[in-house]
């Protein structure tokens, strides 16, 4: 495989912090969601900014992630991954970073996981040709996986590794870390939820994760999923077993989901969640711990089968169920990525308004817990 030349570096060009409009929202648990902009198209020298994704750090900082695209909002040409910092629990943000750069060429997918142990955040990455078309990236095998990482909550990041020989299996075509966030279990393993094509599926594609039980030492393939499935997110139930939500290719409106009895090295049957709905599009779950009466899910995407209508629902039983959920944005809107807060609140990174910009919302889980869903079309 071609050895990529990316250059990890934490380069703040000189922009101002988003700040909330208006007053900054009540901290409390039933606290209604307040929104800033984080990334918006046309600045930094970027036509537009995609694919988001948001971790906290060990030191409580958030990272929201997402990919610099310099011409437009293609899926092809000089994409870097960039990332802004917040200390503030996500009402104010730092100057734009530059985490990965290659040129001209594609890098992009981020998907940070924490390592509670160490407190490092792992960074995967996908690499390819800034000149391939979206055609060649799913049926050519010059897609790479990359890995790299922070110490300092963001601040600085080490130069990607090509992990390629590790985690993608000879015949597979296309590759995508993510998007969204992996996860650590209980145990100590990293898991980082991903998909991919073979040369021989055609246009079938399926989610797989990698996963990690040395802190990120090294990498394999984890349990693959059935066909038609591809960008998804994973979550750790109360009893050990693993949830993972996928985007779905079967022509049902309706996300796709798998289960886990062995920490990801294999899924079980393909099902698919009748409460939600979907345009086919990336969508986001996270495990919240700590809370009364055990853990919660949360779940964010667009509530509909069009890109429109981001919805958040919270499950008190591990996915099976979701019986809240509130509207967060009811105009256009497609990928997203939520983040657990401090004080009983949670914080949803979206793209909205046609990809003009990228928004961090913070809002209680009381507030979430107390919606009822309304949302079906």
């Amino acid at each position: 495989m071609r050895t990529t030349f990316v250059i990890c570096a934490a380069v703040a060009l000189f922009t101002l912090p988003a700040h909330w409009s208006g007053a900054d929202p009540p901290v409390g648990r039933a606290a209604a969601p307040g929104e800033v902009v984080v990334f918006e198209a046309g600045r930094d020298g970027y036509k537009s900014f995609r694919i988001p994704a948001v971790v906290a750090g060990a030191k409580g900082t958030l990272l929201a992630l997402c990919e610099g695209r310099k011409n437009g909002t293609s899926d092809t040409g000089d994409i870097d991954v960039v990332l802004r910092r917040s200390t503030d629990g996500g009402a104010t943000w730092g100057a734009l970073q530059v985490v990965a750069d290659d040129g001209a060429d594609t890098v992009g997918n981020p998907c940070p996981v924490l390592d509670r142990t160490t407190g490092r955040v792992w960074l995967p990455l996908t690499r390819n040709p800034g000149a391939n078309s979206v055609a060649q990236n799913m049926t050519g095998g010059s897609r790479e996986v990359l890995m790299c990482h922070s110490d300092d909550d963001g601040a600085t990041w080490s130069r990607p590794e090509n992990i390629s020989a590790s985690v993608k299996r000879p015949g597979w075509t296309w590759y995508a870390t993510g998007p969204g966030v992996g996860v650590q279990l209980r145990d100590g393993r990293l898991v980082v939820p991903c998909d991919h094509r073979t040369a021989d599926s055609g246009t079938d594609s399926f989610s797989h994760v990698v996963v990690a039980d040395d802190h990120g030492r090294t990498w394999r393939v984890g349990g693959v999923a059935a066909a038609k499935t591809n960008e998804c997110q994973v979550a750790e139930r109360d009893d050990g077993s693993l949830l993972l939500n996928m985007r779905s290719h079967h022509g049902k409106n309706r996300r796709a989901v798998a289960v886990s009895t062995d920490r990801g090295d294999t899924w079980g049957e393909t099902t698919f969640d009748d409460a939600l709905v979907e345009p086919t599009c990336q969508g986001s779950l996270i495990r919240v711990t700590g809370e009364p009466g055990g853990s919660r899910f949360l779940f964010s995407n667009p509530a509909s089968t069009r890109r429109e209508t981001l919805t958040l629902r919270l499950s008190r039983d591990g996915g099976r169920t979701w019986p809240a959920a509130r509207v967060l944005y009811a105009k256009g809107a497609a990928y997203s990525c939520l983040v657990a807060l401090p004080g009983g609140r949670a914080g949803c990174l979206y793209e909205k308004d046609s990809y003009r910009s990228i928004a961090f919302a913070r809002f209680g889980l009381d507030w979430l817990a107390a919606g009822r869903d309304g949302v079906h079309p």
